[in-house]
């Protein structure tokens, strides 16, 4: 113990004040797990002891971390950061990261039974009655409590284990929360450090669980709102709302402020999260690629993970372009978005009477059925992207602009046409965005096309010398087809972090998503729009993450001993790889076929999610030996990540691919044989006999060893091995190509993607 206190004195000494001037900003400190003296109930009460009597200035300490990381943030100077890396008390010592949020029909779109919320057939009055025993904890943008997708209508009492609580504040009282809405917190430090201390960036937001963006209201109600009638946003949409698990609890953390999510606010909402006792964690935000010990969400993750925790994280919003993913741990669901099979349709209708069907939320009286001027200037990077401040209103008043998608926010461009005196806009996709069409819920009357069209629209302005328009709108239109269809938005692998580890996971749910917002702000989200609805459409991986979590929290209810991994294992290999028309996938960014490195397992099934009778099951040893297998990772950083000071990487893998993942990522670089080994765990009936088939490009050579596994008993555990050969003939260095290995019998599919690369070690 006196050993314990001298190493704390030591290193907490050099926080102390000193004569050094530099600005502070908010590290992470990294710590070895040293045993805390019994004197003090848990390390939170040992670190504040010491700072308490070492600091004239306590405010240094911003949060200790005791369940998802071992360690601190605090206010230091640049000098003191550097001190504290010296000690050998220490693992690390990062500055705060800024992670970013990736922004009624779904249930039935997913197959799930649209009065219970669980799957048809499926001893429905079971689930539902075990369902209310699983916790949501999602860290987001706060709650609006006042929400009819938080009611508790019918609920049992919370259950005796949960150790949460709901925050009071100045505009959120505790008596808020209710047997749906079980907690509700907030964490600001991170931000408040990083705004110097001022964290009244916009005039409402103050240190509260309360929802001023909208973001968080939408992903818990996504994930476990309760049944909404009549719900819709402004009439499109109409229907009944409700999340995935509708009789699941949520807890809400709020982590994202103004500016952003910063990562030591993370870290201290997926803690709480973890000592509060949730089942699953939803977050719908994520950072840019880093090592996984540098990597503060896969940190928390990783524990969470071994605590039994199911962690789902949003992909990311920066699709089409390769290698884009966040959140790529393996320990983690990563989630993409995909269409559904609902449309928003609406119309412009152009001078040379041709028309062009787009998208559009606009809810306002129209613009009329005369054709009014339409306008587009090419020449000018700003204006013709409708920047603010770009538009002369001498030049667009009372007509109709084409604005280019791209660089700001779309609901933003129709305000700065509205703004100039333009009666209305066409948004026409570039490049970029290819044909994937996203509505919005516009100022001003406002038609979203893909770029062929966009091109066409294009070519008509420039080449007609009195181009006019006039827009129209057509509500909601259900059964749409193709569908779904990959989201352009949604990003992309390879996985650029650990290549052997295919991302992402699977796609969900993830435009024009209709769920709870909150009533601080209007559906744009911009502050000029007053007008106010209880719901919103939105589209992102942030939408798609929410149903994932949702639909985990089911199977956590239908099978509560399953590990994280079964569950995310049942999701991943029971997804499905075709869309309502029976042909594969597409994706919207080209109309091109999709490939796993933008769906990866394909589009989540519930229903074939629920028995899936083969799971490739993970467990946190082999986390570890996959940890230890990755060739830059040292012993230190490896316990960083596993917070175990006894590590030993006495196992460890001969190639990161060989983790028991329900998924392949071969990598061809200077070999040309790769040979990986995987389990399976019967879940389904005793008996059972699975036959393999391979599919994918000629150019490989696969084989499987046995090709017929033979379960004779529920839980019986069979291994497979495959050999993957690149055939020789032509330079392919830098090609890729995918095919697939399913195990198969009468009653299953259990489908494996697979990815190859040619590439340099």
């Amino acid at each position: 113990m006196a050993m314990a206190t001298q190493v704390w004195s030591w290193f907490l000494l050099v926080l102390l004040p000193c004569l050094s001037v530099m600005a502070k900003q908010t590290y992470i400190v990294h710590m070895r797990h040293h045993p805390k003296p019994l004197s003090y109930a848990t390390h939170h009460d040992w670190y504040s002891a010491h700072l308490q009597s070492l600091f004239s200035d306590s405010d240094a300490l911003l949060y200790t971390y005791t369940s998802a990381y071992h360690g601190f943030a605090a206010s230091l100077d640049p000098d003191q950061a550097q001190s504290l890396r010296r000690s050998d008390s220490v693992l690390g010592v990062y500055e705060d990261s800024v992670y970013t949020l990736h922004t009624t029909r779904t249930p039935g779109f997913l197959g799930l039974d649209t009065d219970s919320g669980l799957w048809e057939g499926h001893r429905t009055q079971d689930l539902n009655q075990a369902s209310q025993d699983v916790v949501i904890g999602v860290l987001d943008t706060g709650v609006w409590p006042e929400s009819k997708s938080f009611d508790d209508s019918g609920m049992p009492e919370i259950p005796t284990r949960w150790r949460g609580q709901c925050e009071s504040a100045v505009d959120f009282s505790p008596s808020l929360c209710n047997k749906k809405l079980i907690g509700a917190r907030s964490f600001s430090k991170g931000y408040r450090m990083a705004s110097g201390g001022n964290y009244m960036k916009k005039p409402k937001e103050i240190e509260s669980p309360r929802d001023q963006d909208g973001h968080g209201t939408h992903t818990s109600s996504t994930a476990a709102g309760s049944h909404v009638a009549n719900a819709s946003l402004l009439g499109y949409a109409d229907g009944t709302a409700r999340g995935m698990a509708t009789r699941a609890r949520v807890a809400v953390y709020k982590v994202c402020w103004s500016t952003g999510c910063f990562g030591s606010d993370i870290l201290a909402g997926m803690d709480r999260a973890i000592a509060d006792g949730v089942d699953v964690l939803s977050l719908s935000l994520g950072g840019g690629s880093a090592p996984y010990y540098r990597d503060t969400i896969a940190i928390g993750a990783f524990t969470a993970t071994e605590m039994g925790i199911f962690v789902s994280c949003s992909a990311g919003n920066s699709g089409p372009a390769r290698a884009s993913l966040a959140n790529t741990a393996p320990w983690i669901m990563t989630v993409g978005a995909g269409t559904l099979d609902r449309d928003f349709p609406a119309y412009a209708v152009l001078g040379n009477k041709k028309s062009f069907t787009g998208v559009s939320l606009y809810s306002g009286h129209g613009m009329g059925s005369k054709p009014v001027s339409l306008v587009y200037n090419e020449g000018n990077s700003t204006s013709n992207l409708c920047l603010p401040g770009s538009l002369e209103p001498k030049w667009v008043r009372g007509k109709v602009v084409l604005c280019d998608r791209g660089i700001n926010a779309r609901v933003e461009k129709g305000a700065v046409v509205r703004d100039a005196g333009g009666l209305g806009m066409i948004l026409a996709n570039t490049a970029a965005s290819g044909e994937e069409l996203v509505a919005d819920s516009h100022l001003i009357p406002a038609v979203a096309v893909g770029r062929k069209n966009g091109d066409l629209i294009r070519a008509y302005v420039q080449s007609d010398p009195n181009p006019t328009a006039v827009l129209s709108f057509g509500g909601t239109l259900l059964n749409v087809r193709p569908s779904p269809v990959v989201a352009a938005f949604s990003s992309r692998g390879p996985n650029m972090v650990i290549p052997q580890i295919l991302k992402p996971d699977l796609i969900g749910p993830g435009v024009n998503i209709l769920a709870a917002w909150s009533e601080a702000l209007g559906p744009t989200g911009l502050e000029k729009d007053t007008r106010k609805t209880l719901f919103n459409i939105m589209s992102g991986t942030s939408m798609s993450c929410p149903h994932i979590s949702g639909v985990a929290a089911l199977l956590k209810a239908a099978h509560p001993n399953w590990s994280p991994s079964a569950i995310k294992s049942a999701l991943m290999t029971t997804a499905y790889t075709h869309d309502n028309t029976k042909s594969p996938l597409r994706d919207a960014a080209g109309g091109e076929i999709s490939t796993p490195w933008a769906h990866g397992s394909g589009h989540v099934d519930p229903q074939k999610a629920l028995s899936p009778g083969l799971v490739y099951d993970i467990k946190t040893e082999d986390y570890i030996a996959f940890l230890c297998s990755l060739k830059d990772y040292s012993i230190d950083q490896v316990q960083a990540i596993v917070k175990r000071s006894n590590t030993t990487c006495a196992r460890r893998f001969s190639d990161p691919g060989q983790l028991n993942y329900p998924s392949f990522s071969v990598l061809f670089s200077d070999k040309r044989v790769v040979r990986y080994t995987r389990e399976l765990t019967n879940v389904g009936a005793a008996g059972s006999v699975y036959d393999v088939t391979v599919g994918g490009p000629s150019n490989v050579g696969v084989t499987v060893r046995p090709t017929k596994l033979v379960f004779r008993n529920v839980g019986a555990k069979l291994r497979y091995t495959v050999t993957f050969v690149a055939k020789k003939g032509g330079n392919l260095r830098g090609s890729s190509g995918f095919g697939s290995i399913v195990w198969s019998n009468a009653q299953h599919q259990v489908r494996s993607p697979v990815s190859y690369a040619w590439t340099q070690v």
